[in-house]
């Protein structure tokens, strides 16, 4: 893919599809509410609720919500980049408005950067998670970023065939 920021293996986690729907409806999904609770959270969690202030500054915020019930709300994110159809860059590590905030309940701050590039009737995907230091990006990994966020592509994939 051409114009993605690079990797470095020591600090992000990156996972990369080729995803046969136009660019144009996996952006829907990821900056439009209602789209984004449909799939942002591996089943059989959901997203109990969801806000996006879709500009440089703009809150990214959403809570998810247990098979028991239970909501987790880690507080809202940061937008920091908007290109449509082509780039959405987000980070935990910053409140609206650039405002530096408080680790959340997992204390794991990151920076996502969600890149979609056409490529006839589909989409090139990637979705690079950076990290602070090596030990976050491998809390994270542990966690099982790779297992949920291929979960979450999955539910995206399905979800964009339906917009």
């Amino acid at each position: 893919m051409t114009g993605h920021a690079s990797i470095d293996p020591a600090l992000d986690l990156v996972l990369e599809r080729f995803i046969d729907v136009p660019a144009e409806l996996v952006w829907r999904a990821w900056t439009e509410p209602e789209h984004l609770k449909a799939w942002f959270v591996p089943a059989p969690w959901s997203v109990a609720r969801c806000s996006i202030d879709l500009r440089p500054g703009g809150a990214f915020h959403t809570v998810m919500r247990s098979p028991e019930g239970e909501e987790m709300d880690e507080g809202a994110g940061c937008i920091l980049e908007v290109v449509p159809n082509r780039r959405l860059a987000w980070t935990s590590a910053l409140g609206p408005a650039f405002r530096p905030r408080i680790a959340g309940a997992d204390g794991l701050p990151f920076s996502a950067v969600i890149t979609m590039e056409p490529r006839g009737n589909g989409t090139d995907y990637r979705a690079l998670v950076r990290h602070a230091d090596p030990a976050s990006r491998e809390r994270h990994e542990e966690m099982g970023f790779h297992d949920g966020w291929g979960a979450m592509h999955e539910q995206l994939v399905a979800h964009t065939k339906t917009i």
